[in-house]
């Protein structure tokens, strides 16, 4: 099996660290580095957490630290969600795993521009570094194979009533990044809701039995309160999850091709992803949106990744 490079962009953040788990271990997947990112909470508390996650279950992995504010807007968190260290729930030691001295846009460029474009990224938090990485450099645009993002919605916002909180957070990034003509995935809310994180679930993580079965219950079991709290949704989803369930199986998704444009205008829509469902626009399809997913084979992959861990 020739495994797929991949560089995961979070900001830890629950779903992120289920994200961290799949990613670190599947056979499948040669996770190359791990960059942070502002988003869920701020960029000194998403490293922390990454770095926590990483140290708690030996993901043996560089760690490089991200951008700090979005490109042009006021920067927002979601701490009604993730809490106030941004991954409120697990119990971590002493932190000794420390992040790489190189920037995260920075070892973006370089890695890509090493590459032989066979590298895909895979943001699940505000754009923020891909966006910048974008602009900064130009050239990597043509040496991203794919990527595979966790943002947007064709239907409903969840952080407004139009817009998801990744693409709100940082609206200007998601811009560069929609209309730079890489091949795109998008997982956005009306499929990753559908991985609402209920308490069968939970337990049947956490009978696993080793340190990332626990991680997880530890994790799930926070949001699936302030995800009922919110939203009222029956459990928490784990979104960012599905970005790597998708690099794992795609079979087990259905995505349908959109044009995608993201609203940046600062109006009552700012930070939207504008879907031609319907193709109405007449316009080429910049994205393929994720609309269902197979949940019983989508836990299946969850567990067998747990499993992977002593």
């Amino acid at each position: 099996m020739e495994k797929r490079k991949i560089i995961l962009d979070c900001d830890p953040g629950h779903d992120d660290a289920i994200a961290m788990l799949m990613a670190a271990k599947h056979p499948s997947i040669d996770l190359l580095g791990i960059t942070i990112v502002a988003g869920n909470q701020t960029l000194e508390k998403t490293l922390v957490n990454g770095l926590n996650v990483c140290q708690h279950v030996g993901i043996d992995v560089p760690v490089y630290s991200g951008m700090t504010l979005p490109m042009v807007r006021k920067q927002v968190v979601a701490e009604n969600i993730h809490g106030e260290t941004g991954l409120d729930g697990p119990v971590f030691g002493p932190l000794h795993k420390q992040a790489e001295p190189i920037h995260a846009v920075n070892y973006i460029i370089e890695t890509l521009m090493a590459s032989e474009g066979d590298i895909t990224l895979v943001p699940v938090g505000p754009l923020s570094n891909i966006g910048m990485a974008m602009r900064m450099e130009p050239r990597i645009i043509p040496k991203i194979q794919e990527i595979v993002l966790m943002g947007g919605a064709y239907g409903l916002g969840n952080m407004s009533p139009a817009a998801e909180f990744n693409f709100l957070a940082d609206p200007e990034a998601a811009h560069v990044v929609f209309t730079s003509g890489v091949p795109i995935v998008m997982m956005g809310l009306d499929l990753t809701n559908q991985t609402a994180c209920t308490m069968d679930v939970i337990e049947r993580m956490e009978a696993v039995g080793n340190k990332a079965g626990k991680m997880f219950g530890d994790i799930m079991r926070f949001t699936y309160k302030t995800q009922n709290e919110a939203y009222g949704l029956a459990g928490g989803p784990v979104h960012d999850a599905t970005c790597v369930g998708y690099l794992i199986d795609p079979s087990a998704f259905t995505l349908k091709e959109m044009y995608t444009e993201i609203d940046i205008s600062g109006g009552p829509s700012y930070g939207r992803s504008v879907c031609d469902y319907f193709g109405s626009s007449k316009k080429p399809a910049n994205a393929k949106v994720g609309i269902t997913l197979d949940n019983d084979r989508f836990w299946d992959m969850v567990e067998a990744c747990l499993r992977m861990y002593p």
